[in-house]
């Protein structure tokens, strides 16, 4: 598993953020450090799925001091963000949205570095969390 170099960045008022100096672009938010780092996880992993779906290479990690090196990223604390997807498997799939809804989606993910899959499987994860840690969930068939 590779390890990818995560900025957190914090502005008065305003949750944790995450941007990866390997992945322009991809950026993240969580409402403590924890989410962040759980957030940074999701992100990372769902833009590099979608690369190898787009048949994009992925580049190496960063060292820490090339990283630190840029005087823009200077401002960040660096963490280490785990790679993880050799063991999921995308499945293609078909489904029916509204019009103004998947404009929304194709809106929101483009604005925030990620593919339309990755937008739905990240936030489907997300629901699947929140319920999860409420105790709501039903169903035993799926796994999150």
């Amino acid at each position: 598993m590779r390890n990818f170099i995560g900025l957190i960045h914090k502005d008065a008022d305003s949750d944790y953020g995450v941007s990866f100096p390997d992945f322009p672009g991809v950026v993240t938010a969580g409402t403590d450090l924890d989410d962040a780092r759980r957030m940074a996880e999701e992100a990372l992993a769902f833009h590099v799925e979608g690369m190898i779906e787009d048949g994009d290479a992925i580049p190496e990690p960063s060292s820490l001091e090339t990283v630190m090196a840029d005087p823009d990223n200077r401002d960040g604390v660096a963490i280490l963000v785990p790679l993880k997807t050799a063991s999921r498997k995308a499945v293609r799939l078909n489904i029916t949205l509204p019009e103004d809804v998947l404009r929304q989606i194709d809106a929101f993910a483009e604005a925030n570095g990620l593919s339309r899959s990755a937008f739905l499987a990240r936030a489907a994860q997300r629901d699947i969390t929140a319920a999860d840690k409420a105790g709501h969930r039903k169903g035993s068939a799926l796994s999150a």
